[in-house]
């Protein structure tokens, strides 16, 4: 199964392409999207520890590109990388909400 059936789609105003690569338990990824939430902001995720085979490999190797470290979260907002936890840059990317 392609990685792309695996992106959950979080629909809310668009302030362009944000993806969110996360683990199902880090307690850090689940900040992450709770804050894409309060912002109201549309963005897709994928929790990358659900996945195997083909789509768990394609997923490592997109983040190795924005982040060597493979470390959680990786966020890519319109071809930038935010790594880790960090609520004022994105708020500062994606605006107030």
């Amino acid at each position: 199964m392609a990685l792309e059936q695996h992106i959950v789609h979080v629909p809310g105003s668009n302030r362009g392409g944000v993806m969110l690569y996360a683990l199902s338990t880090c307690g850090w990824c689940r900040k992450t999207k709770n804050l894409l939430d309060e912002l109201g902001v549309s963005y897709d995720y994928v929790y990358v520890d659900q996945l195997d085979g083909e789509s768990k490999r394609e997923a490592l190797d997109t983040i190795r590109q924005w982040n060597p470290r493979t470390s959680f979260p990786t966020m890519v907002i319109d071809g930038q990388a935010i790594i880790g936890y960090q609520d004022e840059t994105i708020r500062g990317r994606l605006g107030r909400g």
